[in-house]
């Protein structure tokens, strides 16, 4: 398993909080389908999920700020606002409706499963359009995953791929998009992050919904939709922008990949849904890629070039800096500070500091000679 260092697992915190934001978010799809079973239109369930998101965020957010001790973490600065735009189209508008759309006409323990696909998506974004490493283990674990997927989408009759099914991985895509765009805000606080885009996307689409004729659900439909929006979206991506921070879009993505499993679970059981020779097949296929991200390795020399940016950090090794008298005392803190270069080697993710590019050589010891020398890397802040 990847581990590690002088430092410690180097998983840690990254792994725990993917996989407490793939558990969170995996529970809130199969009692999301118990709300549409109660009348309520897909199109409103996706705006009061993250309006509760967004709602219960901005408290937290709030009351952080009348605390002794003040947030530790970077605000949002106004070159953030583009981004955080376009996280709210995919990933808070498009994203959710299609899902509610596909669950609408799909079991619950199907269409969790399906949610694989977007750590797939994640992936392949992360990977052809960000140039992020995704080595052989990691590409061999997704195509499982999409093989599963395929599995559990297709269907017996002239359909083939039935509509639900591609909604969903539709939502899917979505997501992955809007995962490899947070990435470019990871350094801020996730908390304000989280709250603007719930309240952002869940308004936009209650009022769209409503315009398109849908009815007002009863106030308890709606406060235990927005319940389950808060901790399923709200805590969930809070959890998932920290992780983006220690193991890059990939492979976050890749471990947020066990989401599906703890919903196809809770489907079983509360939906009352058989457990199929499909399901189960398609979950054996998904467990494996799963299991092939978890056990990677990464390990090289590796360059750093100067950079300076504003991030929640410690002085570990790569947080050796001077601080001016304005600065922040105690640990951890956040303010803007310079790195300067650093020739090393130890097991790492592209967190942060280590999204660099990886040359290709014939073996080992090349490799390493490669990284003293290659060009300075760009990171993204």
């Amino acid at each position: 398993m990847t581990i590690s260092s002088g430092q410690g697992w180097i998983g840690w915190p990254g792994v725990p909080m993917a996989l407490l934001s793939a558990t969170l978010f995996g529970a809130s799809t199969p009692l999301a389908k118990l709300l549409l079973g109660e009348g309520i239109t897909p199109w409103t369930l996706a705006g009061l999920l993250y309006l509760g998101s967004g709602i219960g965020l901005s408290a937290i957010h709030l009351y952080r700020r009348f605390l002794p001790s003040k947030s530790k973490e970077a605000p949002l600065r106004r070159g953030d606002l583009p981004w955080l735009m376009l996280v709210a189209l995919f990933g808070g508008m498009l994203g959710p409706f299609l899902l509610m759309l596909g669950l609408a006409s799909t079991a619950g323990s199907t269409a969790a499963l399906l949610l694989n696909l977007e750590g797939l998506a994640t992936m392949a974004i992360a990977w052809l359009a960000f140039k992020e490493n995704v080595d052989r283990r990691l590409l061999l674990g997704a195509a499982t995953i999409l093989a599963g997927a395929i599995v559990l989408s297709w269907t017996s009759g002239p359909g083939g791929f039935s509509l639900g099914a591609l909604a969903i991985a539709a939502a899917c895509l979505c997501w992955g998009i809007d995962n490899n765009l947070t990435r470019k805000l990871s350094s801020a606080d996730p908390v304000q992050i989280t709250a603007i885009k719930g309240i952002v996307a869940g308004s936009v689409n209650l009022l769209l919904a409503i315009f398109a004729g849908a009815h007002v659900p009863t106030v308890p439909t709606m406060l235990i939709a927005s319940l389950l929006g808060f901790f399923g979206y709200g805590v969930s991506l809070v959890l998932f922008v920290l992780a983006l921070r220690h193991l890059g879009t990939a492979r976050t993505g890749a471990y947020f990949s066990v989401a599906p499993f703890m919903g196809a679970t809770l489907a079983t059981a509360l939906l009352h849904e058989p457990i199929t020779l499909q399901l189960m097949a398609a979950a054996g296929l998904m467990g494996l890629g799963v299991w092939l991200h978890l056990t990677e390795r990464h390990d090289h020399v590796h360059s750093h070039e100067a950079i300076e940016h504003e991030h929640s950090h410690i002085h570990d090794a790569h947080h050796q800096h001077a601080h001016e008298p304005e600065c922040p005392v105690g640990e951890p803190h956040s303010h803007r500070h310079r790195h300067e270069p650093l020739i090393h080697g130890h097991p790492h993710y592209p967190d942060l500091h280590h999204r660099h590019a990886h040359a290709r050589a014939s073996d080992p010891e090349d490799k390493l000679n490669e990284h003293i020398t290659h060009l300075p890397h760009r990171h993204q802040a």
